[in-house]
């Protein structure tokens, strides 16, 4: 079973998901928090696989929440999605840089949201490619002049080619295809880079590549 909890601060969002999620057969609601401590304080009490936070609550925002669940190393096998009203909005960008694994718009469809926790639960991370690229290509243009961080110094060249692959958005099968190796040569060398940067996850290789100026908004024509 993949347990779920859920953080909004509104108790009729809460309800359909909860309706939503507790129907399928291999997913199960084991909390619900109105606001990010009550989320924080649950998250550590229940270690849940998948967390769907909301970013807008009162008092400890979603963000926040995010950077504590995070930096928590009881918590550190629980996943974050990030719920928001509208895809294009700038704490989503702080929370994938915080650590969360992705995040969803809340009219996405159902089937589209039991697939997305179900996708972070396994470990795949960045939900919605190509409007998650979006919205970092829209704040990377924003931003000064990117500098590599010192972690990367540690990536052979290969693996920050790889990295700025991952950060185009490209699956572990087009790397391989772009590059001409295999499918588990890429792989390899998406983990040793999550190893190398301490990234919990794809969604933050690619703030990381963003961040590093290995790859720029319409980097890929």
């Amino acid at each position: 079973m993949i347990r779920v909890l859920l953080a909004d601060d509104q108790a009729l969002v809460r309800a359909g998901f909860r309706a939503l999620i507790d129907a399928q057969s291999d997913l199960i609601v084991v909390g619900e928090a109105s606001d990010g401590a009550h989320a924080v304080r649950l998250a550590v009490r229940e270690r849940p696989d998948v967390v769907l936070m909301d970013i807008r609550m009162p008092g400890m925002d979603g963000l926040e929440a995010t950077r504590q669940i995070v930096a928590d190393p009881e918590c550190a096998d629980v996943r974050i999605v990030i719920l928001t009203t509208f895809d294009l909005d700038e704490y989503v960008f702080e929370a994938l840089r915080a650590g969360a694994s992705g995040f969803l718009v809340k009219d996405t469809e159902p089937v589209d949201l039991l697939r997305g926790v179900r996708a972070v639960a396994a470990g795949e991370g960045l939900l919605s490619p190509s409007v998650t690229r979006r919205l970092i290509e829209e704040f990377a243009l924003r931003s000064r002049s990117p500098r590599p961080p010192e972690a990367l110094d540690g990536l052979t060249d290969r693996e920050r080619e790889v990295l700025a692959l991952v950060g185009a958005g490209l699956s572990n099968d087009e790397i391989a295809v772009k590059l001409m190796v295999s499918p588990a040569t890429a792989k390899t060398h998406v983990s040793r880079s999550m190893s190398k940067l301490g990234a919990r996850d794809r969604a933050q290789l690619v703030v990381y590549a963003y961040e590093a100026g290995l790859v720029r908004p319409g980097w890929l024509g």
